[in-house]
């Protein structure tokens, strides 16, 4: 499918749009009575951000509103390999009704602590692969949600996009986490695609801030043509030190995340689903199942919209001329 057309294409929201449906007095018996649920996720600032307050808003959508009928209990493994699973077994000695997982490393970790706590996840990477869930149709067990499949086509498209950006790419540095298998598939994906194009791949290891300072280091000495994050925890935590990387070594870059996370932050372009979007739609999981709903009933939503968002700012301070072909197909452009 062509790719103007691909980019504007909405969500498929295999749960038929009863979200929007539910009945006024559903939502109404949801007051009174504080619910504890648990949220955890990798990035401590999620919260404050626009994406934390989407899924705020989609709480309140559906009758829930923190601090009067929901409490949430907030954890962040920060991407670190063994905390997701210390995490997890915290909330639910909190006796929470629910875990809300953002990241795959968390949801794998939440699935393993409990079998009968339900568990939504969000941004999570081929949970059938990961063996997170059964189906999509047909999650079973006790957790369901949103994915955020990368696959192939996706890698393949973030790059082809940043070549357009960036006429010229033979040598591309790859921000990535090698501890976490969903980062080892993306690699792979990435590979198959930079070969025919005759890119060379340079992977860079970031899992801590040690990690990322040498990744710096050798990233000078070397001077590959541009940068490449992989959907990550640490490319998300790591995004205002990266992007003033780039800025300061003149080195554009294509990022998973849209919009503020790094884009809005000085990122030259990103080319990914919309985190905000697929918050809000969690909350309607959130608040069907502390209605009843059985997660092993509701299938997983994947995204089929994805957004282009270039900073044409930063594109001129890198010399750079974006073609008006690719800005035209650009859904966000920052000036």
């Amino acid at each position: 499918m062509p790719f103007d057309q691909l980019h504007r294409r909405e969500f498929i929201t295999l749960l038929g749009g009863a979200a929007a449906t539910w009945p006024l007095a559903a939502r109404a018996q949801q007051g009174g009575k504080l619910r504890r649920i648990g949220f955890l996720a990798n990035d401590p600032t999620i919260s404050s951000g626009r994406v934390g307050k989407s899924f705020l808003e989609g709480l309140r959508e559906h009758g829930f509103v923190e601090g009067e009928n929901i409490e949430i209990e907030r954890r962040f493994a920060e991407g670190v390999l063994a905390r997701p699973s210390e995490l997890a077994a915290e909330l639910i000695r909190l006796n929470v009704r629910l875990i809300v997982a953002s990241g795959t490393n968390n949801a794998v970790a939440a699935k393993e602590a409990t079998k009968t706590i339900p568990i939504v996840m969000v941004n999570v990477f081929d949970p059938i692969g990961m063996r997170i869930v059964d189906s999509l149709g047909s999650p079973g067990g006790n957790i369901t949600g949103l994915s955020n499949h990368v696959s192939p086509d996706m890698a393949g498209k973030r790059l082809q996009l940043l070549m357009e950006g960036v006429p010229g790419i033979s040598r591309l540095a790859v921000f990535r986490n090698p501890d976490f298998s969903s980062d080892q598939a993306q690699w792979g994906f990435l590979a198959g695609v930079a070969s025919p194009l005759n890119v060379k791949l340079q992977a860079f290891s970031i899992r801590d801030r040690s990690e990322l300072e040498t990744a710096f280091a050798t990233i000078r000495r070397d001077r590959p043509d541009a940068l490449f994050g992989l959907y990550n925890a640490q490319t998300l935590i790591f995004r205002n030190i990266i992007v003033d990387f780039a800025a300061k070594e003149r080195l554009p870059a294509m990022y998973p995340y849209p919009l503020a996370e790094l884009v809005e932050a000085g990122g030259l372009m990103s080319y990914g689903a919309n985190r905000t979007d697929l918050f809000h739609r969690a909350a309607s999981y959130v608040a069907k199942i502390l209605g009843g709903v059985d997660p092993a009933s509701m299938p997983v939503e994947q995204p089929t919209k994805f957004e282009l968002v270039i900073n044409l700012k930063t594109a001129k301070a890198l010399g750079l001329e974006v073609a008006p072909t690719l800005l035209g197909r650009a859904d966000e452009v920052i000036e």
